[in-house]
């Protein structure tokens, strides 16, 4: 067990008995000798006392020395230690929420039946899941992401300046050339495109980091030029911004703390606003917004004009447009599909600032609503495959509304084939909630040459049949099982109600005379 956790449970059981006495903290510490606030501070789990200290409190409290000390806890409370070494809390950062350990462990133990049936639950519903640390992370890094509005001006900044410091021209493409030479000269770090060819298992990665001297980073040769300076970007990210703890791969292979998520997410971050100029990027997308209709062929070359990646492209438009132009309430999608071999569509990031009702449980079997603008552009893509005009990337434009809800949302969308997976297309989406304010800002919204669609969130879950959607992928179970129980459910409460007793009648209100 760590130090910190036996701190917390030494606190737990001096407070226990403490309380079992029936005394407040005044008392106890007039009783013993020893200060209310060191007290507190050692029922906080914040101090360890001395043994003589501990022999006193012991003393005092009538208990024995070995028994206050003892790590084993009673049976209200023998969950904590489990809970307090387990991987999820120790690695999750509550520190960025504003919340402590004791915070924590202090309200599990307010009511500690009721706390260790939660957690019981929420572990068993992580193993029926499938459910990793890893999933954690990445759950509380997007949960940090939106309270930031995905805007982190610090690395701003920090891009900014990095960019005056090398005379990088903000109104032109970075070059994977000159960021490469950049990553020599300054670090001493080579970019190796060969090695990775020779391991045809790590052919998914994008890059793998080898630290042993001499250091280089090895980049994957099939990647294209503006994803190859990407991963450069990266690498001159950890080093500009202090980031030690680090994945050394990317994609990631493995998680290990969530210093190395939220580094390697800030790395990232430092990448994109490197390649897509803030300044310039906002200017730009306030024009392409002012247009009264939409043209999505300007939109493509206003994101060529940059040289980078559909999906670097629209998350950096997640990041200026929340802050810039006051348009907070968005969405980010990617979605992947291998046309030739599986029917299915995989949502593999998202993060959500519009309160879409997105399903994105671990290993959830279901068929995501073929109507959403991710998909359809997904079968764009796959349609042109196969007639032969594999051109790309493929640009789309959407307002979607859920069934059953007011809100609209307008939705851009880019769908590309995946450089390094074979047969594997990939769309990213950007949704935007059509409030009045963006209905200002965005003066294409009502373009009548947009298409409108209503939609679901699965085929699983919607309610329309075969004739009022010709795309369902699925029969609707999940809501044909909630209907099942929602109709079983009125029965029942109908039965019940039928069966009270009804109460006697007043013949006089009732309007009838009464018998003599």
């Amino acid at each position: 067990m760590r130090g910190d956790s036996v701190q917390v449970i030494f606190g737990l059981k001096l407070r226990q008995f403490r309380e079992e006495k029936g005394w407040g903290l005044k008392e106890f510490s007039e009783r013993a000798g020893l200060s209310p606030s060191y007290l507190n501070e050692i029922e906080k789990g914040k101090k360890y006392p001395k043994a003589d200290k501990i022999m006193a409190l012991a003393d005092t409290l009538g208990v024995g020395y070995d028994e206050l000390v003892s790590l084993k806890l009673d049976k209200e409370l023998n969950l904590l230690e489990s809970i307090l070494d387990s991987p999820v809390v120790r690695e999750l950062p509550l520190q960025l929420f504003g919340i402590s350990q004791h915070d924590v462990i202090n309200l599990l133990t307010k009511a500690p039946h009721e706390a260790g049936a939660l957690v019981r639950t929420l572990v068993e519903i992580a193993r029926s899941y499938d459910m990793q640390v890893e999933h954690f992370l990445h759950a509380m890094l997007r949960s940090y992401q939106e309270s930031h509005d995905n805007y982190f001006e610090d690395i701003e900044k920090a891009v900014a300046k990095y960019v005056k410091a090398h005379a990088i021209d903000p109104e032109a493409p970075v070059s994977y050339a000159f960021l490469r030479q950049l990553l020599l000269t300054e670090h001493r770090i080579s970019v190796d495109e060969q090695t990775l060819d020779g391991y045809p298992e790590l052919a998914g990665f994008r890059s793998v980091w080898i630290d042993t001297p001499p250091p280089r980073l090895l980049v994957n040769g099939h990647l294209t030029p503006s994803q190859k300076a990407f991963q450069v970007g990266r690498e001159l990210g950890y080093r500009a911004l202090g980031l030690t703890s680090r994945g050394i791969t990317s994609s990631r292979a493995e998680v290990t703390s969530f210093d190395q998520v939220l580094n390697d997410f800030r790395a990232s971050y430092f990448a994109g606003a490197l390649l897509i100029n803030e300044k310039r990027i906002t200017k730009d997308i306030r024009g392409f917004f002012r247009q009264k209709r939409w043209d999505g062929e300007r939109f493509l070359a206003m994101m060529a004009a940059y040289d980078v990646t559909p999906e670097i492209f629209m998350y950096r438009l997640s990041q200026v447009v929340p802050r810039h132009m006051g348009l907070k309430q968005l969405h980010f999608l990617r979605f992947n599909n291998s046309p030739s071999t599986d029917s299915r569509y995989r949502l593999s990031k998202q993060f959500n600032m519009s309160q879409v009702p997105i399903p994105t449980g671990i290993g959830l079997d279901e068929h995501y609503c073929r109507r959403w603008l991710s998909v359809e552009i997904l079968q764009e893509l796959a349609e042109r495959q196969r007639a032969g005009n594999p051109a790309s990337p493929v640009v789309g434009v959407q307002v979607s509304r859920f069934l059953n809800q007011k809100e609209e949302y307008l939705c851009i969308a880019l769908a590309r084939p995946l450089a390094l997976t074979p047969d594997t297309n990939t769309s990213v989406t950007l949704g935007f909630r059509m409030t009045d304010e963006f209905k200002e800002k965005v003066r294409f919204w009502d373009d009548d040459r947009i298409s409108h669609r209503e939609l679901n969130e699965t085929c699983e879950r919607c309610p329309l049949s075969a004739l009022e959607c010709s795309q369902r992928a699925a029969p609707p179970s999940t809501y044909r099982s909630k209907e099942r129980l929602e109709r079983r459910k009125q029965v029942l409460d109908e039965l019940v109600a039928s069966s009270r007793p009804r109460p006697p009648q007043d013949p006089v209100a009732d309007g009838r005379t009464p018998s003599v």
